[in-house]
């Protein structure tokens, strides 16, 4: 027996009980006593990885089958090459009577001549189904209703199954997964730490919850997280409250495997339903875990400052290492480092001591400024991020229109070449040579494009956050000790200048880039204290 969502559409006649019933009465009839059932629920009949159907032919192998009842031929392949396949060679050597009811064909009978026409037509009606699948996926899908089952956190909102609510339950735990990884734990340490509390898994959740769910149905672990579980959740743009249609596709109704759309064949319909994820703290932890990041010794010891710090020369992350002779004395470095096989000129060396004072000592003058200045720390902050965040917007936008001009240039020199070279002023040879670089600059220009329509997409969801960094900037006021939190809330990243001498005092510059803000130095004029540096181990 098999039903698909596809055979559903059919109504009641082809339901798992009507064929069950329908199969044992013929079998009783037949003379046969001594049934087994074999059944795949919800499998389309196009493939042949269904469980129910592979205990089949493993038991007929083992020999332990006399004759098999189906309703159609349909019910066990929609494949015209299986269905002739298992038809003419599998099922005659191992002797096995084939009663298809339905089709009122019995292979103790003889051969049905017919055979060949209703693989043909099984194979047929799936492709027509797939078509239209596929338009009536269109036509839902592109005004905004959602195509995919609700994710974890979210359920079929009661009043209305074409929107989303939330399950505060669920949503409890995606909303710590978050707040975890923003405080700096990793993935495989989120996933252990629910796992030692025992709590569902999204599947055995919605198992629990008696929601229908595809896959395996027995799980031996229900509370046994994994990391890529919550990758999975992490990368989840539905979070915010948005909808995402088309994300991927099949190539054919032969091939289930799905492939990645590109993003501009997406439809992304934003604010759709109520989030749980701030748009603000989603950005962050992508903008996060898109970095490349050494965060471990050799040894595997973690520091809080990793993927934080890049190279200002060269724009390479910097390592995190310990001295060899002194374990006390850990440091960063270039990892582009010409000595280390690189193409950067200095290695951009920097103590993790020397780090944690000022980084900290600067998040103190920067609340210090905005506890006793307020009003003018908001103008400021306010007035610094929006002028960096159109200035760079601008620049993205005159890029991708100076891009696309030049892609309809090209466009414009491709054609007149191709009339050149019917014409015979140019050569076969010669206009191979010339339109090949201008495919593959009109190709680098198209990457280009699409990299930047994607950071202008981003940047949108990121220009109004300055709020946020003010409102977070308070919450620190009365720090005392620096924590992979507070860098992660207020730092977007740390440029590492290389060390010079400046009157014979070696000194060394720091560039921090705070969360939506870019780079905001506070004024010197309204005389805080300057961070005063001790480090324990080195004159």
């Amino acid at each position: 027996m098999r039903l698909s969502r596809d055979d559903g559409l059919e109504g009641e006649s082809n339901s798992i009980q009507n064929q069950k019933r329908l199969l044992t009465k013929a079998a009783k009839d037949k003379g046969y006593a001594d049934l087994r059932i074999f059944s795949d629920d919800g499998i389309s009949g196009t493939t042949e990885k269904r469980p129910g159907y592979q205990s089949l032919l493993s038991e007929v192998e083992a020999g332990r089958i006399s004759a098999i009842f189906i309703k159609d031929w349909s019910r066990l392949t929609r494949n015209q090459e299986v269905f002739l396949r298992l038809s003419r060679q599998f099922f005659p050597k191992y002797d096995i009577r084939l009663v298809s009811v339905m089709d009122g064909t019995d292979s103790a009978d003889g051969e049905d001549d017919l055979a060949p026409f209703r693989g043909l037509i099984n194979e047929m009606y799936a492709q027509d189904i797939s078509k239209k699948r596929r338009a009536t996926n269109k036509v839902k899908g592109s005004p905004g209703e959602p195509l995919s089952p609700p994710p974890y956190g979210y359920l079929k909102d009661p009043s209305n199954p074409k929107r989303w609510a939330i399950d505060e339950e669920a949503a409890a735990i995606v909303r710590r997964i978050f707040s975890m990884t923003l405080e700096g734990f990793g993935t495989e340490q989120i996933a252990g730490a629910l796992s030692s509390e025992h709590i569902l898994t999204p599947t055995n959740y919605a198992l629990s919850k008696g929601r229908n769910v595809g896959g395996a149905k027995v799980f031996k672990e229900p509370h046994k997280w994994n990391s890529s579980t919550i990758v999975k959740i992490l990368s989840l743009q539905e979070y915010c409250g948005d909808v995402i249609n088309f994300e991927t596709y099949s190539k054919s109704f032969w091939l289930k495997e799905r492939i990645r759309n590109s993003e501009e064949n997406m439809a992304v319909f934003r604010d759709v339903h109520e989030p749980i994820i701030d748009r603000a703290a989603f950005e962050k932890v992508r903008q996060r875990r898109g970095t490349t990041r050494k965060r471990k010794t050799n040894n595997g010891e973690k520091n809080m400052f990793s993927g934080l710090l890049v190279c200002a020369d060269c724009g390479h992350n910097l390592w995190y290492h310990f001295n060899q002779k002194n374990h006390d004395i850990k440091y960063f470095n270039c990892s582009n480092y010409r000595g280390n096989r690189g193409t950067c000129d200095s290695t951009h060396y920097i103590r993790v001591d020397f780090l944690e004072q000022v980084i900290l000592k600067e998040i103190r003058r920067l609340t210090q400024f905005a506890g006793r200045f307020e009003d003018e720390f908001v103008r400021m902050v306010m007035g610094h991020s929006q002028k960096a965040f159109f200035l760079e917007r601008e620049a993205k936008q005159r890029e991708y229109a100076k891009l696309k001009v030049r892609n309809r240039e090209l466009d414009t020199l491709f054609s007149r070449m191709y009339e050149d070279n019917v014409s015979g002023k140019i050569t076969d040879k010669r206009f191979a040579r010339m339109t090949q670089g201008y495919e593959l600059e009109q190709a680098e220009n198209s990457e280009r494009m699409k990299a930047l329509s994607a950071e202008l997409s981003r940047d949108e969801s990121k220009a109004m956050t300055t709020d946020d960094f003010i409102a977070t900037v308070r919450r620190f006021t009365r720090a005392r000790k620096l924590t992979q939190w507070m860098l992660s809330e207020l730092i977007e990243k740390i440029e590492v200048h290389d060390a010079e001498k400046v009157d014979g005092v070696k000194v060394q510059r720091l560039t921090i880039h705070w969360n939506c803000v870019g780079t905001f130095e506070v004024p010197d004029t309204l005389k805080l204290p300057e961070p005063e540096v001790l480090l324990q181990t080195r004159k």
